[in-house]
């Protein structure tokens, strides 16, 4: 067993897809199909079901893969720390959020303080966000739901509220706050179960015992308030949009009579990762653009 077959295990174990593991991996598909059957002789069992020519990572491949992970993120860390020692070039910062919007400021005074560094941004549910860390693939992830394990450090950065933005014209745009249980006959905008807004609204409406009616759902968060006021339904949005779009938008906003209708932004990286001298300022900056100042 080399890193090279575990390298090629992981890639694989995540795509559950031969064809496109050596896609990732950027080697022949045969290469990588040979070197799982060789893992699985060496370990003396099955990593994979096979149903054709379709692949399904099996309960001893997950259990498998939840080590590999770990040890690959080990050395990747040890690789990155001697770099650092080593002073050898400015090197990388690595996130992963749900929404890029609110890294826009870190972002542009990260930069300003480390022009040589590279950063890594990727988009992704909270799920995903487990697997970046796991894997040391980012330094931090920028969550809006929980995210937590015995393996993760976290800081909250901001709790803020959470709105109910309307077409402007709606029944409701005339009130200044509404209870859930009267949102029950009301067409919703939202983004695709995994994302923080989909599961605060399910959330919400599943304490009254009913389900909220989705009619748009989709990744592009940015887009929900322009959906909203073309009259395609009603949506949850944060205080924040409220403050960038402002009163004249496309939209009104009534508050939400329920006591958790809030997002809580949160940065979150793995407890005893290499974090570099970059990655640290990363996290120093985020905690002052972004944490409210005390007053």
């Amino acid at each position: 067993m080399d890193l090279l077959s575990l390298r090629y295990f992981r890639a694989v174990a995540r795509h559950e897809h031969i064809s496109r593991a050596a896609e990732e991996l950027r080697v022949a598909q045969p290469s990588v199909s040979r070197t799982i059957i060789r893992l699985e002789s060496e370990l003396g069992i099955p990593l994979f079901d096979r149903q054709g020519r379709r692949i399904r990572l099996n309960e001893h491949g997950a259990a498998f893969l939840r080590r590999v992970e770990r040890a690959l993120a080990e050395l990747d860390d040890a690789r990155r720390e001697m770099a650092d020692a080593a002073g050898a070039g400015p090197g990388r910062v690595a996130v992963a959020a749900e929404t890029l919007l609110l890294l826009a400021g870190v972002l542009a005074a990260f930069r300003a303080h480390r022009p040589g560094v590279g950063v890594r941004l990727f988009q992704a549910p909270v799920d995903s966000m487990r697997r970046h860390l796991r894997s040391a693939e980012v330094d931090f992830a920028l969550a809006s739901q929980p995210l937590a394990g015995p393996e993760l450090c976290s800081l909250e950065l901001v709790r803020e509220e959470v709105l109910l933005a309307v077409p402007r014209g709606h029944p409701l745009a005339v009130r200044e706050r509404v209870a859930v249980a009267e949102l029950a006959d009301e067409d919703f905008v939202s983004t695709r179960t995994g994302h923080w807004q989909r599961a605060l609204l399910e959330r919400l409406f599943a304490q009254e015992g009913i389900s909220p009616r989705v009619v748009c759902e989709g990744d592009e968060a940015a887009a929900t308030p322009e959906l909203i006021g073309a009259g395609l339904g009603i949506g949850l949005m944060p205080a924040v949009a409220r403050r960038t779009i402002g009163e004249r938008g496309p939209v009104a906003w009534v508050r939400v009579d329920a006591a958790d209708c809030h997002r809580t932004l949160t940065l979150v990286w793995r407890q005893g990762a290499h974090l570099s001298p970059a990655a640290l300022d990363f996290r120093r900056i985020a905690m002052d653009r972004l944490m409210p100042a005390e007053s």
